[in-house]
């Protein structure tokens, strides 16, 4: 096992809240993907769950030592719930191929949120 990379990120949950109060609906769908929009959605405080998601992908970024761009945007990046409740990685698109061309063959994450913030760490394989 090769490790290739790794990224953190912290994020202030009121931040995401105000982007979407402001941005609402565009905000959303530029960076969450259908199934993530979903899943926040059905929680109790959707913007603790968007923020973890956001620090997530950011992390994910800063592992490829790329940042948020042509190599890797936000909608490549795809952060879901396995069935035991650990979160999962799934890359398309312009990721997809990033990750092939660096023999990434794993993106593991780890996410937490408390009342005010939301952090995640990202590690490639």
């Amino acid at each position: 096992m090769n490790l290739l990379g790794i990224g953190i990120d912290v994020v202030e949950v009121s931040r995401i809240r105000s982007s979407m109060d402001e941005f609402g609906q565009k905000f959303l769908d530029r960076i969450f993907t259908e199934q993530e929009r979903s899943y926040c959605q059905r929680q109790k405080r959707p913007e603790l769950h968007y923020a973890a998601r956001f620090a997530a992908k950011e992390a994910i970024s800063k592992a490829f030592g790329t940042g948020i761009g042509k190599d890797v945007g936000w909608l490549d990046m795809e952060i879901f719930r396995r069935p035991s409740g650990e979160p999962e990685v799934r890359l398309s698109g312009a990721a997809a191929v990033c990750a092939d061309e660096r023999g990434v063959t794993q993106v593991m994450v780890s996410l937490t949120h408390a009342r005010d913030y939301a952090a995640a760490n990202a590690v490639l394989i």
